[in-house]
């Protein structure tokens, strides 16, 4: 009878370091999720700021490309000159 007790009492202290260990692992979890978080939030920030930026500068090049391409098609001609 008292080896079983022993024994449950083995395994009862087997299965208390085990959950204390997991228990552990689930905290160190929680801390990096947290700052995985923080990390994805400030990504999303930046590729606000820079969709903004990208916004302003590719509507500047298409002004400029559509005042080159007005440029181009006022100078093209087909009557041909004669000398």
């Amino acid at each position: 009878m008292n080896d079983k007790a022993d024994e449950l009492n083995n395994l009862i202290d087997s299965l208390e370091k085990e959950v204390k260990k997991l228990v552990d692992i689930n905290d160190n979890m929680i801390k990096t999720n947290i700052k995985l978080r923080d990390e994805i939030e400030s990504l999303w920030m930046m590729m606000d700021e820079m969709t903004k930026t990208d916004t302003k500068n590719w509507s500047g090049v298409m002004e400029d490309l559509k005042l080159d391409i007005a440029t181009r098609t006022l100078m093209v001609t087909k009557k041909k000159a004669e000398c």
